[in-house]
């Protein structure tokens, strides 16, 4: 398929030398359009922009011959997609109107905005601006859409990450309208089409600051004998409609995105919050998947299909393990047996080559006005796998429901949720490294390497090296993605996978509800922008997650600032040439060690197989996994930054406390994969 995808691009650049990319903008304000599949990028003159701005999808008219370098030049002859429509940054004034000049290190040109438009702001004012239009040749005009609180760093903060990842702050008018023209009250013709099951006993779980529930769970005794449990799932596309204005502006965010203070959502908080939300003894929507299981967790039948429920009661995951743990409260028999089955499938999942890798999340105590005040770590208790695994069920079952039925003798294209094979050039390094600690891996098939995660994973349990293997292995694995080429999910172990039960914060699962009604109703229509669609939304869930990374690493280095010139035990989490990164016990918080402040102690370089900096005099090693004490030097909130500095022999015993006692490397010429600056980081996946 890749080929293929390739061979069309050489043919329409031999015909027609258009080409579509994204623009990359240097400081310098010269382009470079980037193109998939292409090794050299084509350079684009500021006067041949276009309209275009940093981040956008163009599409580039190649000019003439390359050059001797092999670079071509283009001219930007349309703006295929914009990245950005929302700019941070001040006002100037004039006498008949005003200019925006925007806050970014990307050059772009100032935004005319007429005095009408301003909305109350003046000189000097910041504020964040829309662009309204911008025809060619003339500058783009915009209107001023919130005037900035000057004293809240924090709040215009966030809103950079947000803007500069290209997520809207704000609705524009025709979506809320849209919205708020959504009426209240079910029509009974709606009811009297769906299954009723409001009579049968339904609860939601979820975080204790959650506001928009988008999953339920039902559950009762059949008199066969069997369990009937039900997951339920708002009905989004009951409310948002495909090419109306809501259904647009959804697809331009595709997530919701959850900052350590806020939440920006993919939907208007009238749907998020009030119409979709499965809020307790209220009448919703939802698209169902209702199984009839065994106590020991066999799927005898399941039916999927619309439905109206009513939520009995909203439940904290807290409260949930405290019922279980303490086996007592309410639904405490409901709950026991849901929590039985999740646990055995959980098992079964495993058994089948699911890899278990464990996750903490770390997050942030916040004061009023979002300034973090302490650190906690939410840890995978048995009610969060509870849910997850029931969701894990409803996704599964879908796409194995949808990836049965052909078009034309071909599957009928679906978003499905995948993640590829490991790469055995990527496994081997890591593969190695494992070794030094006793672990061996067999590369016969993906399923012998995910048993041999599964061994290794259950044999680091509480050793030294746990969290250094935990977070090398999860490096090692492909990033999950959307598209309508099925090749199952490695790491849950399933050959059928889609996302179906976040409908409210992910556009992926939107998709899903309208193919699979359609299905349901034997309407089997293929989407021939699919692919597209799906391309779209796993480029927006990087996004979102580059914006939560900085977001938490901004609160990070703002809560250290508290702690300058002290001392703190912590674990080396990242290497590469130019130092190494600490993440602090107590904190959770990572800053880098530059290679520069080691050198009075010795000249170190970097070995990359062995994820370390090894001394070339003294043989001292620093390596993944390894404890260190650090001191807290310097915490740059501009650049999200944290700089520490290691203390030299500050505890007894520290050079006995890594991960794993070596022999020292004698000094001597950096082999080639040395000299590479490759950072070694650790990154959470998502399923």
């Amino acid at each position: 398929m890749k080929t293929k995808k390739k061979k069309k691009k050489k043919a329409g650049e031999s015909s027609s030398h258009l080409l579509t990319g994204r623009l990359d903008v240097t400081r310098s304000g010269m382009g470079f359009v980037i193109i998939e599949g292409r090794d050299q990028d084509i350079l684009v003159r500021p006067s041949d922009f276009n309209t275009a701005l940093h981040g956008d999808t163009v599409r580039v008219q190649v000019l003439g011959n390359p050059s001797r370098s092999g670079r071509q030049q283009g001219e930007v002859v349309e703006v295929v997609e914009r990245k950005q429509m929302e700019f941070l940054g001040h006002v100037e004034l004039s006498q008949s109107f005003a200019f925006f000049i925007a806050e970014t290190d990307k050059p772009m040109p100032d935004i005319y905005i007429p005095l009408s438009r301003l909305n109350g702001a003046v000189g000097g004012d910041r504020v964040i601006v829309r662009i309204v239009e911008w025809e060619k040749n003339k500058k783009p005009q915009g209107e001023v859409i919130q005037i900035m609180n000057k004293e809240d760093e924090n709040d215009k903060a966030m809103k950079e990450i947000l803007l500069e990842n290209g997520f809207p702050i704000f609705f524009p008018e025709n979506v809320m309208e849209e919205s708020g023209r959504l009426p209240d009250i079910i029509a009974s013709s709606e009811i009297g089409i769906r299954k009723d099951i409001r009579d049968i006993l339904t609860f939601t779980i979820d975080p204790v600051d959650a506001r928009d529930f988008d999953d339920a769970i039902s559950i009762r005794m059949l008199k066969n004998g069997f369990w009937e449990i039900g997951v339920h799932i708002a009905d989004v596309s009951h409310y948002v409609e495909p090419e109306t204005a809501l259904d647009k502006e959804a697809y331009t965010r595709a997530t919701s995105v959850y900052l350590p203070d806020r939440v920006n959502p993919m939907l208007p908080e009238r749907i998020s919050n009030e119409l979709c939300s499965l809020r307790p003894h209220e009448d919703k929507l939802t698209f169902s998947t209702i199984f009839q299981m065994t106590p020991k967790g066999e799927v005898k039948q399941y039916w999927i299909g619309k439905t109206v429920i009513h939520s009995n009661h909203r439940f904290t995951y807290e409260e949930v393990q405290e019922i279980i743990e303490q086996k007592e409260g309410l639904y405490q028999n409901e709950i026991e047996v849901l929590n039985d089955i999740a646990q055995r499938l959980r098992k079964q999942r495993f058994r089948k080559g699911a890899i278990n890798f464990s996750s903490t999340e770390v997050r942030f105590k916040l004061d009023e006005k979002g300034k973090p005040i302490g650190i906690m770590v939410k840890e995978s208790k048995e009610a969060h796998q509870l849910v997850e695994e029931f969701m894990l069920l409803a996704n599964r079952t879908v796409a194995e429901n949808v990836g049965k039925i052909k078009v034309n003798k071909k599957p009928l294209p679906f978003p499905y949720r995948v993640h590829d094979t490991p790469d055995k050039e990527k496994l081997l390094p890591f593969i190695e490294f494992a070794k030094k600690y006793g672990h061996d891996f067999d590369l016969k098939s993906p399923q012998a390497i995910a048993s041999s995660f599964n061994q290794m994973l259950m044999d680091v349990q509480g050793r030294p090296e746990q969290h250094v293997l935990e977070q090398l292995g999860i490096r090692t694995m492909a990033k999950a993605i959307y598209t309508t080429e099925n090749i199952g999910h490695y790491g849950l172990g399933f050959e059928f996978y889609c996302h179906f039960t976040s409908p409210i914060r992910r556009y992926p699962d939107v998709l899903v509800h309208r193919i699979l009604h359609e299905v349901l109703q034997g309407k089997n229509e293929v989407d021939k922008k699919l692919e597209a669609k799906c391309r779209h939304s796993s480029e927006r869930e990087r996004a979102a997650m580059e914006s939560e990374r900085a977001a938490g690493k901004y609160k990070q280095v703002e809560y250290m600032q508290g702690f300058l010139g002290e001392e703190f035990e912590g674990v080396i989490s990242g290497v590469a040439s130019f130092g190494f990164w600490v993440e602090t016990v107590e904190q959770k918080c990572e800053g880098l060690v530059s290679i520069n402040s080691l050198l009075e102690y010795d000249d170190f370089r970097h070995v990359e197989s062995e994820y370390s900096l090894v001394g070339r005099r003294s043989g001292r090693q620093f390596r993944m996994g390894d404890k260190v004490r650090i001191k807290v030097v310097a915490a740059n909130l501009a650049k999200r930054q944290l700089d520490y500095e290691w203390v030299i022999a500050s505890s007894a015993g520290e050079e006995g406390q890594s991960a794993m006692s070596v022999r020292p490397v004698k000094p001597g010429k950096p082999g080639r994969h040395e000299a590479k600056e490759k950072k070694t980081k650790t990154k959470k996946k998502k399923k």
